[in-house]
């Protein structure tokens, strides 16, 4: 009896993140969120996940009328995400990474704006509507191109929030830089689509800002080779992940990324750090 070796050229998570990234063509939202889980959770099976939001799909869908317009078909949606199913802010723990994990959110129903986003939007696309994500300072927005005009919702709840709500929520992220009003950048400006590319950063984004506050280098690491790949022209994620290879004792790598954003960042207020810290780290590895 003759045994067969067969190899299977199983991609890694980086590599499998890379081919759902690698181009803004057809960006496959849902499956690149599920897939920022699997450095936490190596063993998640992707493909399940993505039917468990098919499936919370198929019951909306048998919810709707055949001619429900589309403001029927958002209130019917936010019934559904936000009473039926109680979906809502992990308020008691929101810098919880679990937040950011689509598997976890769909099990807990607790999530913070952008990840609970990302589901709502996949649904509501499913049912026709026209909803795009929106990177609103210090909290991720939904909005729904009606025909009675554009609503902006909050994903935590799925309330609509007017211009005066909004103008209120941006005022502590404006810059200070004029008192006049006249001189400000308009609301319009905050509500504009946020590409999927920059949805899928932004959540990469929060959990670097947790595992950074926790001094969690090999998690941060992963988080930072994820950015490099979905930002490969983002010098500073270069010179973050640099940082944090020094801080975790990789000082070959660490050297690698600073030169990487030394060569390409250009004029940066930073430079005469990073080459001094560059300059240690050559020193160090000879």
């Amino acid at each position: 009896m003759t045994s067969m070796n067969l190899s299977l050229n199983v991609p890694s998570p980086l590599e499998y993140f890379a081919s759902l990234v690698h181009t803004d063509a057809d960006f496959a939202l849902l499956e690149a969120a599920i897939s920022l889980a699997q450095d936490e959770y190596p063993d998640i099976n992707v493909g399940q996940v993505l039917g468990e939001v098919d499936q919370l799909l198929a019951r909306l869908l048998r919810r709707l009328p055949a001619d429900a317009g589309p403001l029927q078909k958002l209130r019917s949606l936010n019934q559904f995400v936000y009473r039926d199913l109680n979906f809502a802010g992990n308020f008691n723990n929101y810098a919880d990474p679990d937040n950011s994990y689509v598997h976890v959110v769909l099990r807990t129903r607790l999530a913070i704006p952008i990840s609970l986003a990302v589901v709502w939007l996949e649904l509501a696309q499913g049912i026709g509507l026209k909803a795009r994500g929106v990177s609103f300072p210090g909290h991720f927005m939904v909005k729904v191109n009606l025909s009675e005009g554009q609503v902006v919702i909050d994903p935590l709840t799925g309330q609509s929030l007017g211009r005066e709500e909004l103008a209120e929520r941006l005022q502590p992220y404006r810059g200070r830089v004029s008192q006049s009003d006249e001189q400000e950048l308009p609301l319009g400006l905050f509500l504009q689509a946020a590409p999927e590319r920059d949805i899928i950063a932004r959540m990469l984004r929060n959990l670097k800002e947790i595992h950074t506050a926790e001094e969690d280098w090999p998690r941060l690491l992963a988080v930072l080779d994820r950015l490099v790949i979905l930002l490969p022209q983002v010098w500073a994620e270069y010179r973050d992940r640099g940082l944090a290879h020094a801080a975790a004792g990789h000082a070959g790598h660490a050297l690698e990324d600073l030169e990487t954003y030394l060569a390409n960042a250009g004029v940066v207020t930073d430079r005469s750090a990073m080459s001094a810290r560059a300059a240690e780290l050559r020193q160090a590895l000879h």
